[in-house]
């Protein structure tokens, strides 16, 4: 898709203004929502809107529902009333859970007004889960029998419209309490007056929907199956969560990782404003200046050392670039641990010891390997000393600290991926700077 979206991006964009129109509806004809989606937000803003406003009214909200927030936003803020009065007719709720992240409460309370009995019950009960918790984000689109039916029952409820990646009926009681759950494929085997309640399949995991949703998610996937229940603190089936909604939930928590350990937002806009996008990056870059002038600091409490052996000024970056890399290695390998939940305090010794060793082995071997550069290079084989034991002291420490700062972020609840990055850097830098210009002063001064 990527080089097919490249293309995409290129004809619109470069098309005269005479031509954008029927390059609108070539595209608009050939490609399916998610791509119209991704489309619009690789687009500027002008040539955004401009196709924006060639997609038919009756299929904006599946596009509007497959972009980010953010540049969802810039489409939503540019429509009139009417236009949004008309996005609403038909909305149901799981539709606008989706949207209401970027809809103003006003205009969440039109689209209620506008909904059926049922939607507006569904919307409310999602709203009662935060956005990060598995019944947020349920689908109500499933297959429900009473406990006391019987497999013609069953039967007769699959000659109907079936929801798809459905292969589950699910049982409930008259309060609506979760019975147990069958699958179609059964079915077929058993007779027509056998009660569903025989043939509940006893496997079938059950979510909860206070269970983190990206946790949910992962359960569906290692499930075996299209969709698992989802039920409330009393046990009332809430609905489902299938795996196009488990891989969306997947996707998005990793996307959100990768973005935040450069400290930026996963739904931030290519083309937002200016003014939003650097207010949104200053904070980081604020946090990267104390750090650096921590690094710098104890630069200056070898001043003296530097000005004797220019050297070793010459050097330092190589010392603080190896550290951050082998660190950044553990740090990116831990943070996907947590996240997949394989790392805990069980195994996390064991892990330790194990990072460790490997950045003891790479830590020789560039220590090794820089010691011989740096003797040739500057013709002193106490620099290429000072400088292999500094290498390999640092990048043992980067070791450590990539396993041990997520693991204490985590425990603290702070997001890794957010914050790890710039800790681990600093401890590296300052690890780095003070054993090679420690040792630089004890050995060759």
């Amino acid at each position: 898709m990527a080089e097919e979206l490249s293309e995409l991006i290129e004809e619109f964009v470069e098309a005269e203004a005479s031509e954008q129109a029927a390059v609108a509806e070539s595209i608009l004809a050939e490609e399916e929502a998610e791509d119209i989606a991704l489309l619009l937000e690789s687009l500027p803003i002008n040539e955004r809107l401009a196709l924006w406003h060639k997609i038919p009214q009756q299929e904006r909200v599946e596009v509007l529902v497959e972009m980010r927030s953010d540049p969802r936003e810039s489409l939503i803020d540019q429509m009139q009333l009417e236009e949004l009065d008309a996005l609403f007719v038909g909305l149901n709720a799981v539709d606008l859970v989706e949207l209401s992240e970027s809809l103003p409460n006003r205009l969440v309370e039109r689209a209620l007004r506008a909904m059926d009995e049922q939607q507006r019950s569904y919307f409310e009960g999602a709203q009662k889960y935060a956005d990060d918790l598995a019944g947020h984000w349920v689908d109500h689109d499933v297959l429900i029998l009473p406990t006391n039916a019987k497999v013609r029952d069953a039967l007769r409820l699959l000659r109907r419209e079936v929801p798809d990646l459905t292969e589950i009926v699910y049982l409930v009681n008259r309060s609506g309490h979760f019975s147990g759950a069958v699958k179609i494929t059964s079915l077929f085997s058993a007779l027509d007056h056998a009660p569903l309640a025989e043939l509940v399949d006893k496997d079938i995991e059950i979510l909860q929907g206070s269970l983190d949703a990206v946790e949910a998610a992962q359960e569906v996937q290692s499930s075996s199956l299209a969709a698992l229940p989802v039920v409330d603190e009393q046990g009332k089936l809430l609905g489902r969560i299938d795996v196009v909604t488990a891989a969306e939930l997947v996707s998005e928590a990793f996307e959100a990782q990768l973005m935040a350990s450069a400290g930026m937002d996963e739904d931030e806009d290519l083309f937002a404003p200016v003014l939003k996008s650097a207010k949104s990056r200053a904070v980081w870059l604020g946090i990267n200046l104390l750090t650096a002038f921590l690094a710098s600091w104890v630069i200056g409490m070898f001043e003296a050392t530097i000005e004797q052996v220019v050297a070793l000024a010459v050097l330092m970056p190589v010392v603080a670039s190896m550290g951050g890399i082998s660190g950044s290695q553990t740090l990116t390998l831990i943070i996907r641990g947590l996240a997949l939940g394989q790392v805990t305090g069980a195994n996390l010794k064991a892990l330790l010891k194990k990072e460790l060793s490997v950045g003891g082995f790479n830590g020789v071997l560039w220590a090794i390997v820089i010691s011989v550069v740096t003797y040739f290079w500057f013709e002193s084989a106490l620099i290429g000393l000072v400088i292999g034991i500094a290498i390999l002291i640092n990048i043992c420490a980067a070791a450590i600290s990539g396993v041990v700062i997520p693991v204490v972020l985590d425990k603290l609840k702070v997001d890794p991926a957010l914050s790890g990055s710039v800790i681990l850097t600093t401890v590296t830098d300052v690890v780095g700077f003070f054993a090679f210009l420690g040792l630089g002063s004890l050995i060759l001064l």
